[in-house]
């Protein structure tokens, strides 16, 4: 078994965010008893916790490891989510990537399966509900203050500053280091930190041509998986190519812009 846990704040709540992979091969008790032994480790009930991964078992069918695996999840509050295929080929059409949440505590949730073009597994796309949050996503940096005010009132403490000490000197390295914590002692006094708010918006990237362009791919994407043509899977890799592409010089010219504001 491949884990790995992923501890993060949202809001005041903390999640403990756990992805698993179990080969298909793979002897499913020492799975269990591994999964058993970092759930212990990592449950608290002042936490969520949120398990998800491809577990190799099809939860769209009653598999002898299927109700182990829900007895165990239980004994932390968890319950598995997933109610559709996560896997489809020409001739299965199987569940075996899955969610695991406590319902409890997240009692109003929205999952569903999101095509990504990257595996023959699609994603699955959680949604938490009713999560406070008053901050309402916004994001904090520190900038100096510098406008003509603070610029003047720096120029004016350096022409006070006593430099004959420091020109005096004979040691290049000293006179230099001397002339710097003079220079930087004032500017620091000048120039202070403040802290002031992100206005980000992801979306700006993502224009409304890309987002018919990802639509698109997505149906190239179900279309491939069930077809043998050849031309149209050519086809499907030249596109997502050059989608690509086109994706990553909207991402540069919106970075771009972020860094002179």
């Amino acid at each position: 078994m491949e884990a790995c846990a992923l501890k993060t704040k949202l809001v005041d709540e903390i999640y403990y965010i756990l992805c698993i992979y179990r080969p298909h091969t793979s002897n499913y008790t020492n799975f269990q008893s591994l999964l058993g032994d970092i759930l212990t480790q990592l449950f608290s009930n002042k936490i969520n916790m949120i398990i998800c991964g491809d577990i190799n078992i099809d939860y769209l069918k009653t598999p002898k490891y299927k109700s182990q695996l829900d007895l165990l999840m239980a004994s932390y509050n968890l319950s598995s989510i997933i109610e559709f295929p996560t896997r489809v080929t020409e001739n299965t059409s199987t569940a075996i990537d899955n969610i695991f949440i406590g319902k409890i505590k997240n009692n109003e949730y929205a999952v569903e399966p999101m095509v990504n073009g990257l595996s023959d597994h699609d994603a699955q796309l959680l949604i938490l509900y009713n999560r406070n949050n008053n901050n309402k996503g916004k994001l904090f940096t520190r900038k100096r203050i510098i406008n003509n005010v603070n610029i003047a009132q720096f120029k004016l403490l350096l022409s006070y500053e006593n430099w004959s000490t420091t020109l005096a000197e004979d040691n290049i390295d000293i006179s230099f280091q001397g002339f710097m914590n003079t220079y930087i002692r004032n500017f620091y006094h000048c120039f202070p930190y403040k802290k002031v708010s992100i206005n980000y918006n992801m979306k700006a990237r993502i224009t409304k041509d890309i987002k018919i362009s990802c639509q698109k791919k997505r149906y190239l994407y179900n279309l491939c998986k069930t077809s043998q043509d050849s031309n149209l899977k050519q086809y499907y890799k030249n596109y997502i190519k050059i989608l690509a592409d086109v994706i990553k010089t909207a991402k540069r010219k919106h970075y771009n812009k972020m860094c002179r504001t």
